[in-house]
C-alpha cells in the first residue's frame, strides 16, 4: 500500500496573497522607536513643547495620537502605504499599473527592458 505524506511548510508561500487580520478587540498598541532616532527625538520635542504650559495634565504621545490619526487623508494613508513597499514590490506595483493601464500582459523582464530603454541585441538591426 502506497501512502503519501504531506508536508505542510511553515510561514507565507511567496505566491499567497497576504491577508491582514486586524483584531478589533486590540485595546493596546506597542510603538517602538528605538532604530528610528530621529522620529524619537521628533515626538520627544512635540511633547515637550505641548507640555510647556502652566495648567492642565501631562500630554502624552496617546494624546497626539488620538488628535492626528483623525486628521489622516485618504492622500496620508496612500503615502504610508508606498513607504511599506519593498523595492520589488514597487516595480510589481509598476508592472501591475502599466498592464492595466496598456490592456497589456508583459513579463517582469520584458516590462524593465522597455522602462529602461534596453534594447536586445539584433532587434533594432545592429
Amino acid at each position: 500500500m502506497n501512502t503519501e505524506i504531506k508536508i505542510n511548510k511553515r510561514g507565507r508561500k511567496k505566491s499567497e496573497n497576504r491577508e491582514t487580520k486586524i483584531n478589533k478587540e486590540r485595546s493596546k498598541f506597542f510603538v517602538d522607536l528605538g532604530k528610528d532616532k530621529a522620529v524619537l527625538e521628533s515626538i520627544i520635542t512635540i511633547i515637550r513643547e505641548a507640555n510647556y504650559r502652566a495648567y492642565g495634565r501631562e500630554i502624552t504621545f496617546k494624546d497626539l495620537a488620538t488628535y492626528a490619526i483623525p486628521k489622516l487623508t485618504a492622500k496620508d494613508l496612500e503615502r504610508i502605504q508606498e513607504t511599506t513597499l519593498s523595492d520589488m514590490e514597487r516595480v510589481q506595483k509598476l508592472l501591475d499599473e502599466h498592464n492595466q493601464k496598456n490592456s497589456t500582459s508583459l513579463s517582469m523582464g520584458e516590462f524593465l527592458i522597455k522602462k529602461m530603454n534596453i534594447l536586445k541585441e539584433g532587434k533594432d538591426g545592429k
